[in-house]
């Protein structure tokens, strides 16, 4: 049986190597190649050449297609002496990738040339552990993570899309949620807001689901508005700055009051709406598609906006929904994907079917047209009688 140095020299006579300084150069040029790393984390936690991607050895086969789905792109590979790289080199080329080169003396020859070394500062040991399940996914990785660490979503609601939506989005860790109810937890919640626990009947909403988020994902920071929201408050609400907006309010007042302060202030809105055993979940993007009043410029008659309350809803629904809004959030957060903005999902669950419908910007939309005739908050005083904030 060969010895590892044999195998390690029958393996360097099989792939091609570049010293730090030739490497340099070709780091600089345009089209620049894909530099990787294939130490291990606490290697590259140390620091790593700028603009390196990490794959550790072990992963390589299996995680670098995403990265580099391109066989002919050039590739570099180091480590930290100029050894695992080599067997990493001979494997790519077995993959069929047709120019791949080791970075012979590894990062340690790197950094004895004085070239630039990147430090990290990114995640702790952890953070990596509880998140460790989205580092693996390459379209989130540890700098979308870091992103949705630093983003801010506003949830409009407590309630049935709210909790769901909540949960999910605290877990998957955002840094920062903001929750708007003016409600109190009661009995006839519990079949569906699945944040609030028997424990917490008689508090506040917001305060219930503070203490859940909280317990759930320490990193986040949950700020709470017990207010309903209106005309006199929504400025004073999203000048706390938020990336996104979860609409999970069920009353039409709050729907075109989210709807207009999002196109004025170019927030995107996850909008979700649950009755009986129907949901429906799309992305109104202000100036990349339709908002809110382009599909119903003005509100019905109160007589026909039935509410849960008075039409009710399968428990389980707003789970469905509310999950979904959350997908879309952190789509919107991380800058991936393709965002439901133009189009309306819907789900029956009596049939277990979704269908979809392709929504269109109104040009002459009274918001966010060209020529917009609304251009203020409007208050439908005629719902507000006993409205609740969410489903």
């Amino acid at each position: 049986m060969p010895s590892y140095r044999e195998l390690l020299q029958q393996a360097r006579g099989e792939i091609s190597e570049v010293d730090a300084a030739r490497a340099r150069e070709v780091i600089v040029t345009a089209p620049s190649p894909l530099v990787v790393d294939v130490r291990e984390q606490a290697e590259w936690d140390e620091g790593h050449i700028a603009g390196a991607i990490h794959i550790p050895r072990g992963h390589l086969e299996s995680r670098i297609e995403r990265a580099a789905p391109d066989p002919s792109r050039p590739i570099i590979l180091y480590c930290s002496s100029g050894n695992r790289s080599v067997f990493a080199a001979k494997t790519l080329a077995e993959l069929g990738y047709e120019d791949v080169v080791s970075l012979s003396g590894g990062f340690t020859d790197w950094k004895r040339n004085g070239f630039p070394v990147e430090l990290h500062a990114g995640l702790d040991a952890p953070a990596r552990a509880r998140y460790s399940r989205h580092l693996l996914i390459p379209e989130v990785g540890e700098q979308g993570q870091l992103k949705l660490l630093d983003s801010k979503v506003l949830l409009i609601g407590a309630g049935g899309l709210g909790s769901p939506a909540s949960l999910y989005l605290a877990a998957a860790g955002v840094g920062r949620i903001g929750i708007v109810d003016a409600d109190v937890v009661d009995e006839s919640n519990l079949q569906r807001q699945i944040v609030h626990s028997t424990e917490a009947l008689g508090d506040a909403k917001v305060d219930s689901a503070k203490r859940t988020i909280e317990a759930l994902n320490p990193d986040v920071e949950v700020v709470t508005y017990k207010e309903r929201l209106t005309s006199e408050n929504i400025e004073r609400i999203l000048a706390d700055g938020w990336d996104v907006i979860v609409d999970g309010a069920d009353n039409f007042p709050t729907r075109y009051l989210v709807n207009d302060a999002s196109v004025w202030h170019d927030i995107p809105v996850v909008h979700g709406s649950i009755y009986r055993f129907e949901g429906q979940v799309t992305v109104f993007k202000p100036h990349e598609g339709p908002c809110y009043r382009c599909l119903f410029p003005t509100p019905p008659p109160p007589e026909l906006a039935p509410s849960c309350a008075e039409g009710g809803v399968l428990g389980v629904l707003p789970g469905v929904i509310g999950s979904l809004q959350a997908s879309e959030a952190l789509k919107l957060a991380l800058g991936i994907g393709e965002p439901l903005i133009g189009r309306l999902l819907l789900f029956d669950a009596l049939s277990a079917e979704f269908n979809e419908v392709k929504l269109r910007r109104d040009p002459d939309c009274p918001v966010c047209s060209e020529h917009p005739t609304i251009t203020d908050y409007i208050d439908y005083v005629e719902f507000c009688a006993g409205t609740r904030e969410t489903a």
